[in-house]
């Protein structure tokens, strides 16, 4: 699109389901064929990749959070389209977006995992650590690409999609300009301020758990029923976008887990002096949160497993129909499956790229074991958990833009673990041998959320699918060279874990592979398994589908901490409140109010992500102290905690205002 070219807009149906007959067309309709694949695009697009990555890894090593990077990179996709006398297209920001969001899924799947090896003094080789990203993040996008029309198109309207919304609302805002662009970036400014400061500083308190109130901290110690808050803008666009039925389901799955099974656990095991099994310590001596972490998580995964096994099972007809029509191309020996905007890599290259990536895993597991029974099962393990994770990871990433990805690798490392056990494989080999099965299912999981994202904000803003998917393979790769290298060059320089005797080295506490490490010990050491609360789990989801309700997002709801989901409900019950006041307004007005509240909710969210990271980057800085910035009030709990309420509280009201105020006709 050259300069002076109209800009692009997002049609009516965009977020709505489709009417019988009714199709959708993107603002680049397939007949167009822009600047997509180009120097630029794929250049930046890995540049920025690897920046982030090496980044995140340090931060989610350091802090166990690792950087948002999609929605800032679609951000500064619109600041470098104005760098070149010929404006970077619509489709040039999708594909350099693409490409970078891809270092933070990565990264997670690589230090939520491998270290654990280092911290079992198993030191992989930088080889070994790179080839278990690649493999893994190949096959998170292979098996997601037959899964793209069931979840992109077949889904449209059905699905909220809150991260893709809120990259498609920068870069068509950000093009157009006007009003709008304004819009966003001052709800953009204002989140990012507000998010930056409470989760940096000690300014005033993030969590709101109303502890300070006499009745509140009697309920929660004496029947552990506690209430949190965690009061950000982010969550509060987030929940904005999902809509009030999806955020109530959220919710409701958090409510079941902290207000009915936690003080369940808590009234039948408080008499028990010694602890009951996966727990450490007695029920008696537990508080609310880590009775919720020590029995009640586990539930909650196995309420997503089941909910994953239930979103396949639908998903096979598409899935199959998708196939279909790839291999009839095949077959006629055409170079597209449809239109521009519908065309897939061919059946033939997802076979080949399978087969591929098998032959490497085979290579991985080959080096760590000589029989070959126990290479092929690892193999098939690692097919069959990407397959299904690829689908709990785009269901979960579609409807709350939250991945369980500490959930599912756990839930890996159990099965495997078991199932390798059986086949004789157990002391340091049958830890690495886990540890690395459970880091390519973990990437194949995160790199898949990542890339349904990224494809369904494709497929908002007519890019063409198969060029999307072929750039995914750089970005995987390049994210896995900069994230292992990384890793490396830090297990040299600093410790993972816990301190050891006598090593001076600074420790990086590396919070989730701490947890992954101590579960393979655990299960290498052929310790129980807590087959009861997985059980259970499944029997909520399976209730869930017998009454029709999303199985996944009430899973979600019972696995995420509280806090996430109630500030994400306010965020529904905001939409919901603009909603019946636009079909009131209805008309051009009615649709103004709408635009705006999606475009407000957006620059929160974009705000959040932008402010988490330059947050995480000062936490990088030698010498960091929250106390920086400290305002005198904070130790009030009383007074923080009122402040972040009301505070937060403001924030409701921007977003309302923001949406339903009246704009000029000048800028209509």
């Amino acid at each position: 699109m050259e300069t002076g070219t109209p800009a692009k807009r997002l049609p009516d149906n965009a977020y709505t389901p489709l009417a019988p007959g009714e199709t959708y067309q993107p603002p680049v309709p397939a007949a167009e064929k822009p600047p997509e694949l180009t120097a630029r695009s794929i250049g930046w697009g890995v540049f920025l990749c690897v920046v982030f990555s090496i980044a995140s890894a340090y931060s989610g090593l350091k802090v166990g959070q690792v950087m948002e990077a999609a929605i800032p990179i679609s951000i500064l996709a619109i600041g470098l389209a104005r760098l070149y006398p010929r404006r970077s297209t619509l489709l040039e920001n999708v594909i350099i977006t693409g490409i970078g969001g891809l270092a933070g899924s990565v990264v997670a799947g690589a230090v939520f995992t491998l270290p654990a090896l280092y911290i079992l003094k198993l030191d992989p080789h930088p080889a070994q650590t790179i080839l278990i990203c690649v493999s893994g993040g190949c096959l998170g996008v292979l098996f997601l690409i037959p899964l793209r029309r069931y979840f992109v198109a077949g889904m449209h309207g059905k699905l909220p999609y809150p991260e893709a919304t809120a990259i498609t609302e920068v870069l068509v805002t950000g093009e157009k300009g006007g009003s709008q662009a304004k819009l966003l970036l001052q709800a953009t400014f204002v989140a990012g301020i507000y998010d930056f400061l409470v989760t940096t500083f000690q300014v005033w308190k993030e969590y709101v758990d109303f502890q300070f109130v006499p009745a509140m901290r009697m309920l929660t110690e004496r029947a552990k029923v506690a209430v949190s808050f965690d009061a950000i803008g982010f969550i509060l666009g987030l929940g904005y976008v999902m809509g009030l039925r999806s955020s109530m389901i959220l919710c409701a799955g958090g409510v079941l887990s902290n207000f009915v099974l936690v003080p369940l656990v808590w009234m039948i095991g408080r008499e028990h002096a010694a602890a009951v099994y996966p727990a450490a310590i007695p029920i008696g001596q537990m508080t609310a949160a880590q009775i919720f972490r020590g029995y009640v998580r586990f539930v909650g995964v196995g309420a997503i497993a089941t909910a994953g096994i239930f979103g396949i099972a639908k998903s096979l007809r598409i899935v199959a129909s998708s196939f279909g029509v790839a291999l009839r191309a095949f077959r006629a020996g055409e170079k597209s499956s449809g239109d521009r905007t519908d065309r897939d890599m061919t059946v033939a290259s997802i076979l080949i790229g399978v087969a591929l990536s098998a032959l490497a895993v085979g290579a991985m597991f080959g080096s760590l074991s000589h029989d070959p029974v126990v290479v092929a099962a690892g193999v098939a393990l690692a097919l069959v958990f990407s397959f299904f994770v690829t689908s709990v990871a785009a269901n979960a990433i579609a409807t709350t833009a939250r991945n369980p990805v500490s959930g599912m690798t756990m839930l890996t490392i159990i099965v495997s673990s078991i199932v390798l056990l059986r086949f004789g494989l157990s002391g340091t080999t049958g830890m690495f041998f886990v540890m690395a099965l459970a880091g390519m299912v973990c990437t194949a999981l995160s790199v898949s959320g990542q890339a349904v994202t990224d494809f369904k904000t494709g497929y908002w803003l007519g890019s063409t699918p198969a060029a999307q998917q072929k750039v995914k393979f750089l970005g995987v790769v390049a994210a896995s060279v900069a994230v292992g290298l990384t890793i490396v060059l830090l297990a040299r320089t600093f410790q993972f874990g816990e301190s050891a005797p006598g090593d001076p080295r600074v420790v990086l506490p590396s919070p989730q592979a701490s947890i992954m490490k101590a579960l393979v010990e655990g299960f290498m050491s052929r310790q129980p398994v807590a087959y009861i609360l997985f059980g259970a789990g499944a029997a909520v989801a399976t209730s869930m589908e017998m009454l029709g309700v999303p199985a996944l997002v009430f899973a979600l709801g019972m696995y995420l901490p509280l806090e996430l989901n109630t500030p994400a409900l306010v965020g529904g019950f905001l939409a919901h409140c603009v909603s019946k006041r636009s079909e009131k307004l209805g008309g051009s007005r009615g649709a103004g109010v709408r635009e705006r509240g999606v475009i407000v909710a957006s620059g929160l969210m974009a705000g959040g992500a932008l402010g988490g990271v330059l947050g995480a980057a000062c936490r990088l800085i030698p010498g960091y102290k929250e106390e920086w910035i400290r305002a005198p009030f904070y130790g009030n709990e009383l007074v923080s905690q009122s402040v972040s309420a009301l505070l937060f509280v403001c924030l409701c009201g921007y977003l309302w205002f923001g949406s339903v105020r009246r704009k000029k006709e000048s800028e209509a």
